[in-house]
């Protein structure tokens, strides 16, 4: 207890951290108004009832049935949705409409209409808004979903399993906290109805025809359950839509066309440098291709990857000297077993299976690395760093190097590779060994400074190991994953103080904001990620004329980002710690102010505008203007790229300090508090040390970030951390710390 009251006190001595927010919550409020005279309210007259089928009739000409098509113009999926505004807005679920798919509405009088826009749309809380060429058309009122009640009635339209249009009526069982995400859970309105496919995305409705709720899910627990997503949630989106034309929408989730080239069909996307496959090959045997654009070596060479299948009946891997078409080698899993197999044509009579073996090193349902070494007379194909199949076949030998997908396989990719020679999917024995030998005595206690710099040297060795021998022994595994965790953090950061102590002009603040999102994402790309930023300036370069002023710069930037992509502000997400993963940010094209600065700042310093800068307003980031004439213009970013006018700036109490150029290292330790924030909300407390680790690397002299990180250590059961950041405060004495009570906790630890 004694304990807990000096915490207490010091935590009031921790550094502001305050959180970006959209820049409306941070405006002065006016005054209330005091009212001359006191009226009784009149009650609003209430609005009878009306039947279900009554209601029908009136929304029936309001709904849509919505699908997406396939690369062949199948259709792939079907929906249902909703007229909000006359001028052909359209509400609906975002799965219905699909990612880089022709969408197209019908209405129930059989008109069709192609989608020109997706007007807006938020991932997390699964809502979209897309636009038709259309006017006049008959839009439904929308209602205040917070007044809904539990027992109230409700009727949902839609089209269950592609049905025609039809009419279900129940009640509000409840309002309930669904997980939608990893991290993320949503208030959704529980409907004692069912839910069919077909159903998503269309209106849920009170007995006066007002919408509540857009519905999305179905009960896995019973049939008669389902859930909608509260109509309040679709309001702020259309208040600050994020448009982006159909051509541009057809491009998200694809693959960069200038890294990977598909062929024979399927469905290929990329996130998060992970790429997936699902859907039937056109080639015999649902084959489908994925090629590499990158230049292959001379031999001999290895190529690499590591690749998990949904199913053991599935099969995808490699494919190598290919000519771009039906020829070519393929190495992968298949029923268990690892497959050698070369193609020379289209049919099953030009397969030819060299070999297929069963591997004890291959592990069915998990991620496994498979790799092929091409010599001039043999082939030796490797699972998990063992050799599992030699071949002399000397048939082909040069082309293109790539993925493969067999049957309506669903499978995922990462760490493609290909090189002269490739290191080891893991550790080799001996350094294992070395490695096991160190952990061996740390199951029971904290590390101490030597032993994490001695397992930092090889630090993906080293987490690898930490992490087998925590699956192993049941008893050591929170120790070991502690460590694991720590090692990783600690290789992240030192990568980061790399990074972040060149000069000011030689730090790639985008790298290092990759690097924050690499401390929650292990298997993070940097790479992958940082040539999709050079392509997306790339792309902005070939709209500009030759010699390019400031301003066209500027314009192009702006109109690239926020009119032909959508990157936009995250309005009913705002605190999810997605907005705060530069990586996510482009994935998504939505993030909080600071996240969408570092995008747009760095294409800027990619394109050779050299006039912006970050502009550290508190709570709201922007991006300032300094043009070489005229005046300067404050940007935000989260906003569309708005100038403020000075009426705005004085509302947000912005001061010429808010308008000093922010240094990158600045940029990364807000970042850093935001996620620091975010992880407070939801009370994870080695997510906050995780943070509080590295700020305090960045910041070591800052006394407040010091007590901050004592406490989290403490929480954490690192008592000895805690001790050492406590005599820290004593052998500096920094100004402004209660040193009286800082001993006080210290004697509390003995």
């Amino acid at each position: 207890i004694p304990r807990l009251i000096v915490a207490g006190v010091l935590l009031a001595a921790l550094p502001a951290s305050a959180q970006d927010k959209p820049a409306s919550a941070l405006m002065k409020r006016a005054p209330a108004k005091s009212a001359a005279k006191s009226e009784p309210v009149k009650p609003a007259p209430a609005v009878p009832a009306l039947s279900v089928k009554e209601i029908a009739a009136r929304v029936k000409p309001s709904l849509v049935t919505v699908t997406f098509t396939g690369r062949d113009g199948a259709v792939e999926g079907t929906g249902s949705g909703f007229v909000v505004d006359a001028d052909g807005l359209i509400a609906t679920s975002l799965h219905v409409i699909g990612e880089a798919r022709p969408i197209s509405v019908q209405f129930a009088d059989g008109k069709k209409f192609d989608v020109i826009a997706v007007h807006a749309w938020n991932r997390r809380s699964d809502l979209a808004l897309i636009r038709i060429d259309a006017k006049g058309l008959p839009a439904l009122p929308l209602g205040d979903s917070s007044t809904l009640e539990q027992g109230a009635p409700i009727v949902a339209m839609g089209n269950p399993r592609g049905l025609d249009f039809s009419v279900v009526s129940g009640v509000v069982s409840a309002r309930r906290e669904v997980k939608t995400g990893e991290l993320d859970a949503e208030e959704m309105i529980q409907l004692a109805i069912p839910i069919e496919p077909g159903n998503s995305g269309g209106p849920l409705l009170d007995m006066q025809g007002n919408v509540h709720g857009v519905l999305t899910l179905k009960s896995a627990l019973t049939e008669n359950l389902g859930f909608a997503m509260p109509i309040n949630m679709l309001k702020p989106l259309l208040a600050k839509p994020n448009p982006v034309p159909i051509a541009r929408w057809l491009t998200i989730g694809n693959l960069n066309p200038r890294e990977w080239q598909p062929l024979l069909g399927a469905r290929w996307t990329q996130k998060s440098g992970r790429i997936s496959v699902e859907g039937v090959g056109k080639g015999f045997g649902g084959r489908a291709l994925c090629l590499n654009q990158r230049e292959v070596p001379a031999l001999p060479y290895e190529v690499a990857v590591t690749v998990k299948l949904e199913s053991e009946s599935g099969a995808a891997g490699l494919v190598f000297a290919s000519d771009g078409g039906d020829i070519h080698y393929g190495f992968y899993p298949t029923g268990g077993q690892l497959r050698l197999t070369r193609f020379d044509g289209p049919t099953v009579y030009s397969w030819a299976i060299l070999k297929s073996v069963p591997s004890p090193h291959y592990r069915p349902g998990e991620w496994n690395t498979i790799k092929v070494r091409i010599e001039k007379d043999r082939l030796l194909c490797y699972v998990n760093d063992h050799l599992a199949i030699e071949s002399d076949d000397q048939t082909l030998r040069t082309g293109k190097v790539g993925l493969a997908k067999f049957r309506d396989t669903k499978a995922a990719f990462k760490n493609f590779q290909v090189a002269a020679t490739l290191p080891p999917a893991v550790p080799d024995s001996g350094l294992s060994k070395n490695l096991l030998q160190q952990i061996e005595s740390l199951a029971a206690s904290p590390a101490d400074e030597k032993t994490l710099r001695a397992l930092q040297t090889n630090a993906p060795a080293s987490r690898a190991v930490l992490t087998a021998r925590a699956d192993r022994l049941e008893k050591e595994v929170a120790q070991l994953r502690k460590l694991a965790h720590t090692v990783h953090r600690r290789e992240v950061e030192a990568a980061l103080l790399r990074e972040l102590d060149q000069p000011e002009a030689k730090i790639d603040l985008f790298h290092a904001a990759l690097l924050l999102a690499k401390l929650d994402n292990e298997e993070l790309d940097l790479d992958a990620y940082r040539r999709q930023l050079d392509d997306m300036a790339k792309d902005i370069t070939c709209q500009l004329a030759a010699m390019p002023d400031d301003e066209a710069k500027l314009k192009a930037l702006k109109k690239f980002l926020f009119e032909e992509n959508g990157f936009h502000g995250s309005r009913s997400d705002y605190n999810n710690r997605a907005n705060s993963y530069i990586n996510e940010v482009l994935d998504d094209r939505e993030g909080i102010p600071i996240t969408l600065s570092v995008v747009f700042l760095e294409l800027a310093r990619r394109i050779g505008l050299d006039t912006v800068s970050g502009a550290p307003v508190p709570g709201h980031f922007m991006v300032l203007h300094r043009p070489k004439m005229g005046e300067r213009q404050l940007l935000d970013v989260f906003d569309g790229g708005i100038t403020l006018p000075p009426k705005r700036e004085e509302e947000l109490r912005i001061t010429d300090e808010d308008l000093q150029p922010a240094s990158k290292r600045s940029i990364i330790t807000r970042m850093l508090r935001n996620l620091l924030n975010a992880a407070r909300q939801n009370s994870d407390h080695a997510a906050m040390l995780r943070y509080q680790e590295v700020i305090v690397a960045l910041a070591p002299d800052a006394p407040g970030d010091r007590i901050g990180r004592a406490l989290l250590r403490l929480q954490n059961d690192d008592a000895e951390g805690g001790r050492l950041d406590l005599l820290w405060l004593l052998d500096n004495r920094p100004r402004g710390i209660d040193l009286e009570r800082v001993e006080q906790l210290l004697r509390s630890l003995r």
